[in-house]
């Protein structure tokens, strides 16, 4: 991982298609940049408590808890944001009506507000992220050297991390405008980098391509695409989907082949062996279709092989190695 680029950029923002595995590349990122020993939060903003599930641990308040400590000396600390909660936080940075705001909690109004707007749900979201990543304890250094936030899927992360946006405008002074500017400067500074994940599929692809333009046409910065669950090669010199070389006629071919090769029922054997060799070819060339879409979006594009196993804590650490050695 390069040092400059990761200097740059402090705050990962990892989006994807369900059912991508997205929060699992969250996960692997904060803990490969803690490998590098950074000190780094990661942010669950969906109230799913996926992280805790990774990391094999209880479900995650609302504070930053650490869960995790890299090889590198850096340390992983975790967060699931509440929206009710981070607007009792806002309440009491910006008007000083921490009493209020729990009063206003006890009647149902907080969460009452954050149920039917879900705009504000993800002005307050948002918000909490960013101050996350500009906090400097004491007026020293970053609380954080980097922020990695598992957000929400492709098909709606624009709108997510746009929303201050819109309330700039419409807010065009006070504490709120001013609010929403800032959080807004730090999402689409430098420090700031969007990853979509993704899988050699052609809707994940397809949808992939379309976030990306997206968050270019709304100024937000595009960083890489991680292809999640890549299946390893099972055999070299398969011919191709189509190639006549695999067609039926190749049966008694291949029958000889598993006779000589000491083997019975060759005939039977054969036309399966051909059907599931026809599919695997078929599947080489959609993926090899949907790697050439990703390469033409311009951006880097990074790989991660499917777990055998699942996504469990070891597996977690084996990813986060791979990424640890990639330039982001």
């Amino acid at each position: 991982m390069s040092s400059s680029n990761s200097a740059r950029t402090r705050l990962h923002v990892v989006s994807g298609k369900g059912g991508t595995g997205k929060t699992t590349v969250a996960a692997a990122l904060a803990l490969a940049l803690a490998e590098q020993g950074r000190r780094t939060l990661l942010v669950e903003v969906e109230g799913r408590q996926g992280i805790a599930q990774l990391f094999e641990t209880e479900a995650l308040p609302y504070e930053e808890r650490r869960i995790a400590i890299g090889p590198g000396g850096g340390e992983v600390y975790a967060l699931a944001v509440d929206a009710e909660r981070a607007l009792l936080d806002y309440l009491q940075m910006f008007y000083k009506l921490g009493g209020a705001g729990r009063a206003l909690r006890r009647l149902g109004a907080v969460d009452f507000a954050t149920t039917i707007a879900p705009g504000l749900r993800d002005v307050l979201l948002t918000g909490k992220v960013c101050e996350a990543v500009r906090r400097r304890p004491d007026g020293g250094g970053w609380a954080y050297d980097a922020v990695v936030m598992d957000a929400p899927p492709t098909g709606r992360i624009t709108r997510f991390l746009g929303v201050n946006d819109e309330v700039a405008g419409l807010a065009r002074v006070g504490p709120i405008h001013h609010q929403a500017q800032a959080v807004m400067r730090v999402l689409k500074s430098a420090e700031t980098a969007v990853h979509l994940v993704t899988l050699l599929e052609e809707m994940p692809v397809q949808e992939t391509a379309d976030g990306v333009a997206e968050l270019r046409a709304a100024g937000l910065p595009v960083g890489s695409v991680v292809v999640n669950m890549v299946r390893p090669p099972v055999a070299d010199g398969l011919p191709p989907a189509g190639d006549p070389s695999g067609s039926d006629a190749d049966r008694p071919v291949l029958a000889a082949a598993l006779e000589r090769a000491g083997l019975r029922g060759t005939t039977a054997l054969a036309g399966p062996l051909l059907a599931e060799g026809r599919a695997y070819g078929r599947r080489l060339a959609l993926e090899a279709a949907q790697r050439a879409e990703l390469a033409g979006l311009g951006l880097p594009v990074r790989e991660l092989p499917l777990l055998p196993d699942g996504a469990d804590l070891a597996g977690l650490y084996r990813q986060a190695r791979r990424l640890r050695d990639l330039e982001w």
